[in-house]
């Protein structure tokens, strides 16, 4: 899956954002698929559209201490993404945009934005 390879490529290095930092538990790999299909029925995704969901661990000051990144590709070959400021285990339903949001959750070309 896209999220297990983007946490094995991902080392932390001088960062303060580390990706894939700690061990997935059980409950982690539960909640990771749950968000994904939440993800994937919000926003009437394909089978084959890529969604991503992982937790950075942020050690910038006022940034939470774990966030949720979920990005997906659709077939128009836009990448959206968003953060939810909690652990994936934390992470309910409700915590996802509105599905009518899903065109503003695309990343624009120059946005410079490293986190996703």
């Amino acid at each position: 899956m896209v999220d297990d390879a983007a946490a094995q490529q991902a080392e932390g290095g001088d960062s303060p954002f580390r990706l894939g930092a700690r061990s997935k538990t059980g409950q982690d790999r539960a909640a990771i698929a749950r968000v994904r299909q939440w993800v994937r029925d919000r926003f009437r995704l394909n089978d084959d559209d890529v969604v991503m969901v992982n937790e950075l661990e942020c050690a910038l000051p006022g940034c939470p201490p774990l966030e949720t990144v979920i990005a997906f590709w659709t077939d128009d070959g836009q990448r959206r993404h968003y953060k939810v400021f909690k652990p994936v285990v934390e992470v309910v339903e409700d915590d996802l945009p509105p599905s009518w949001m899903k065109n503003a959750l695309i990343v624009l070309d120059g946005m410079g934005c490293d986190c996703c």
